[in-house]
């Protein structure tokens, strides 16, 4: 499977857990809800590179620099990401995060002397356009879409966009970080697990300082367990695993614009979950996005 399927897949994944993660965030708080998934994820990742070896090849420095991109791009960003989630809904916080795909093109640019040039930068453009596009217009006219509880917003909205922006910028510096290490030989599973391992520490720490932000907000039931092992088996254990594999044979930027879809594939999701339908132009952006990826995996 080449790399640009991979971060298409890794999207979808993100795309279906969203939907799962709004519930148990909002009744556990960003801080907790993270730690919790952290704490699943981590534990299936390592069993999983137990088993196949993976372990073998992570060396100690390869490990120190997983561990960093794990604090970056995971404790940070995933945090700051559901924070936003918990304030303006999937669908909004979905247009911030997608701006990750930018800072990914730009900072491989700088760093790795990428190239999006040709076909690839139309399509490139087109999937940015569609994916803004569809944001933007995401919200149905319907009397019944301004009242469900997913597109509401909660507290003020500057602080919702300045946690949509960290969890892009912190999600793109987590790949830059861990690409070099992607290249080498190392087991892309192991890796993840690695990455976890270091957010659910940071995570756990915060608890045990007593940190009021650290606390959940309401204790977690059997329920809200699964749906967390649920959203990080699907995110992060097989999603961000996709990712880490994707980079280790494409451009960081080129995988964050493929990876950035996952709002357009959230349009027939919430149209299922909410039973009101994206308007028009969400769809328009949705058809450049899908021509853009054309044009990119044709290319």
């Amino acid at each position: 499977m080449g790399y640009e399927w991979l971060a298409l897949g890794a999207a979808m994944l993100w795309a279906v857990s969203s939907l799962i993660s709004v519930t148990p965030s909002r009744h556990l708080g960003a801080f907790a809800y993270s730690r919790w998934r952290m704490a699943c994820v981590t534990v299936m990742l390592s069993v999983i590179a137990l088993l196949n070896g993976g372990w073998a090849t992570l060396h100690w420095e390869a490990a120190s620099v997983m561990l960093l991109s794990g604090l970056v791009g995971i404790f940070i960003g995933d945090t700051a990401l559901f924070a936003c989630f918990n304030r303006i809904g999937p669908r909004r916080a979905g247009l911030l995060f997608s701006c990750h795909a930018v800072f990914s093109a730009l900072l491989g640019i700088w760093l790795f002397d990428e190239q999006l040039l040709g076909w690839k930068l139309v399509g490139g453009i087109l999937v940015f356009s569609g994916v803004a596009l569809a944001i933007f217009f995401g919200q149905s006219r319907q009397k019944d879409a301004s009242h469900h509880h997913w597109e509401g917003s909660h507290g003020t909205l500057w602080i919702a966009i300045a946690l949509g922006l960290t969890a892009a910028l912190c999600q793109s510096l987590g790949a830059v970080i861990a690409k070099p290490v992607m290249q080498t030989d190392i087991d892309p599973v192991a890796a993840s697990a690695m990455r976890m391992a270091s957010a659910f520490a940071a995570h756990s720490l915060l608890r045990v300082t007593g940190l009021r932000l650290a606390r959940p907000h309401q204790p977690i039931t059997l329920s809200i367990f699964l749906q967390v092992a649920l959203n990080g088996f699907l995110a992060m254990a097989v999603g961000m695993t996709f990712i880490l594999y994707a980079l280790r044979y494409g451009d960081v930027g080129m995988v964050a614009l493929l990876s950035s879809t996952t709002p357009i594939m959230i349009l027939p999701l919430l149209w299922l979950y909410t039973r009101i339908m994206p308007p028009w132009q969400a769809w328009c952006g949705a058809c450049l996005a899908v021509l853009g990826t054309v044009l990119i995996l044709s290319h």
